[in-house]
């Protein structure tokens, strides 16, 4: 079945005329319903009027640059953003993604890059809710709740971002087994970024700094040098430390 993003709507924010007549008419031809923001002031207005699927930011703009405007975003909304970076820029595109940013592209890019980076970040967005269901108690420091979609740290609320908690979920549904970097990949960021591991370690690191006591010896999220990492086996742990009565 075709896809059909017709009501899908995009906030295409740059300072070049030419840039977003060039994205619109691409998403267009795909069926996006798109609105532009030439400065980042009039991001953050649109951002509320129109309340986009998603959000296609540039960094380089002359008055509150790409990334200030990501962290205003950050403080009250999880819409998806994806970041237009200069050719080569890796450090912006680091900094974009510890920021919040959900993706990035990098000028220059094709129409069909750009069409299909959008449609993977708003799959992986629509589709996160996964099948797992209920409270986890994975020992009695962390809980997570699934229908809530809420971690319990020690009593208290944690907030992840979206994409971290899409990270979380896989690696608990699969606890005690070895998820692959390119699994990971796969299932949190989509089939197009299988070429992308420092997403992985980056994410990771993340959620280690978020839920783990020491996030230089972590005991959750453990890594399987060159080839992924495995979360916790917590259901085998209980049944070790409480083993059924034998009477």
């Amino acid at each position: 079945m075709a896809e059909n993003f017709e009501r899908r709507r995009i906030l295409v924010v740059d300072d070049e005329e030419r840039m977003v007549r060039f994205i619109r008419m691409n998403l267009e031809h795909d069926g996006f319903q798109v609105s532009e923001a030439f400065n980042g002031k009039e991001a953050l207005n649109k951002m509320h009027n129109v309340t986009p699927d998603l959000i296609l930011l540039d960094i380089m703009m002359p008055d509150i640059d790409g990334f200030e405007v990501l962290e205003t975003i950050r403080e009250v909304s999880t819409v998806p953003v994806i970041m237009l970076t200069a050719k080569g820029e890796e450090d912006d595109r680091v900094r974009g993604l510890e920021l919040g940013a959900d993706d990035y592209v990098t000028k220059p890019f094709s129409p069909r890059e750009l069409v299909s980076r959008v449609k993977a970040v708003l799959r992986r967005t629509e589709g996160a809710s996964g099948s797992m269901h209920g409270l986890i108690e994975v020992d009695e420091r962390l809980k997570i709740d699934f229908d809530r979609r809420e971690i319990w740290l020690e009593g208290k609320l944690v907030k992840l971002r979206p994409t971290e908690y899409r990270m979380l979920y896989h690696l608990v549904q699969n606890a005690g087994w070895v998820v692959t970097h390119d699994q990971l990949l796969t299932k949190v960021w989509g089939y197009e970024y299988r070429d992308e591991p420092h997403y992985v370690r980056l994410y990771i690191n993340y959620l280690r700094q978020k839920l783990e006591a020491n996030p230089s010896d972590p005991k959750y999220m453990l890594t399987e040098r060159g080839v992924g990492y495995r979360f916790v086996d917590f259901r085998r742990d209980k049944i070790e430390n409480n083993p059924p009565d034998s009477n």
